[in-house]
């Protein structure tokens, strides 16, 4: 299939239909190409915080899944228009994963930042993921070794900011606690 064009309005249907090699993410039907790797400070991130988020969760109802996996965020099926692939996310409702990945809102979703990346991250799925619901969002700065956690209240995010040395309280799993200086320390 011949690369997608920027101009004309996709769905989760054209979406499935391109070519497996390749990783794309559609914004309001808008597709945009996914890195081709990350880098080696984002796969080190990526592995720690699903580290400790599955040693957490084991026994748990609530779930990780690490990217590539697709969230279409409306659960609209084959019309829907966002189709998203967090680095990290929590899902504590099973019945919105099927073999396709995710259908509706995450729980909570983490995006490891990368210059290709970080506009898309900070504002357009940073308004997606706050209008779909996600509890929780976190962006993670790894040259600046810190991570904005946004909670959702009232419908709008509340942010707090913590560094290399922080440990965060994980507002949609109680009890669960996630120690930066693990996540940052071979960075």
């Amino acid at each position: 299939m011949a690369l997608p064009e920027r101009e004309q309005h996709y769905t989760y249907a054209d979406y499935r239909a391109w070519d497996d090699d390749e990783r794309w993410e559609l914004i309001d039907g808008i597709p945009y190409a996914m890195s081709p790797g990350p880098s080696t400070i984002h796969q080190r991130i990526s592995i720690d915080l699903t580290r400790q988020f599955s040693s957490f969760l084991k026994g748990k109802p609530c779930q990780v899944f690490a990217a590539p996996f697709d969230v279409r965020l409306n659960a609209l099926g084959d019309d829907d228009d966002d189709v998203f692939q967090p680095d990290l996310l929590i899902v504590c409702d099973r019945a919105k994963i099927d073999d396709k990945g995710l259908n509706g809102a995450p729980d909570m979703a983490i995006e490891i930042l990368s210059p290709s990346t970080a506009i898309r991250d900070k504002l357009l799925k940073f308004n997606k993921y706050q209008h779909a619901g996600v509890r929780e969002y976190w962006i993670v700065y790894p040259a600046d070794k810190m991570v904005q956690v946004f909670i959702l209240e009232n419908g709008r995010y509340l942010a707090k900011s913590y560094g290399e040395t922080d440990t965060i309280q994980v507002h949609v799993l109680e009890g669960c606690e996630i120690s930066l200086p693990d996540v940052f320390s071979d960075n």
